[in-house]
């Protein structure tokens, strides 16, 4: 008997227990009782009926090399990402929100270069964004941006690029972001090399 088969048994029971005291006791609080109990009972059955489905976590996505051939398929990977490892849709929106927590990022791979993205995205308290949809001074948006290269998020260099790709291509941009500087790019050189230009290159958003 499966656990769900025993807990609508249990109910009926439960239920069953309450019309006896019903129809046998005439004492008013027993009867109450009574009462509350079929009630309770019956909920339960109710709620045991719907069916239960497993949650499971979301599928890992994974970058595979292999199969990247092209500027579009970096964008395609990086789109899955955005959705689902990287979990930046949960506060930023592709169009303009009010319920957006972070800035809006429609048109951003056009407003901005591929090196300030990458920095925004590996040290987001480098340059902190207002917020300038309400009337009044502009305030901080209510989330933080994180690290997404470190735990929890913890993106590879790799996955970082096709993100950017992404943002590049969703914003009518020619993906600059070239596919054997990606597949290279899990190296502590390459690292130092794309912060640095971010550093410097990066400094001017309008730009």
């Amino acid at each position: 008997m499966s656990e769900v088969a025993l807990l609508q048994s249990i109910g009926l029971v439960v239920v069953g227990l309450g019309i006896l005291i019903l129809l046998f006791i005439k004492a008013k609080f027993l009867r109450v009782v009574g009462f509350v109990i079929i009630v309770l009972g019956t909920f339960s059955l109710i709620a045991l009926g719907v069916p239960q489905m497993a949650s499971l976590p979301p599928a890992i996505e994974t970058f595979d090399i292999t199969k990247v051939k092209t500027p579009d398929d970096l964008a395609a990977i990086g789109q899955k990402i955005f959705f689902s490892k990287g979990q930046c849709a949960l506060c930023h929106s592709i169009g303009p929100s009010e319920a957006a927590r972070c800035p809006d990022l429609k048109g951003i791979g056009a407003k901005l270069a591929p090196e300030f993205i990458y920095e925004s995205l590996t040290e987001p308290q480098s340059y902190i964004y207002l917020d300038f949809r309400h009337h009044g001074l502009p305030k901080e948006y209510p989330a933080r941006m994180p690290y997404i290269g470190k735990n929890p998020i913890a993106l590879s260099n790799q996955e970082i690029y096709s993100v950017i790709a992404f943002l590049q291509k969703m914003s009518g941009e020619p993906i600059s972001i070239k596919v054997e500087d990606v597949l290279g790019g899990g190296s502590k050189d390459g690292d130092m090399k794309v912060a640095a230009i971010g550093a410097h290159g990066a400094s001017q958003p309008g730009e």
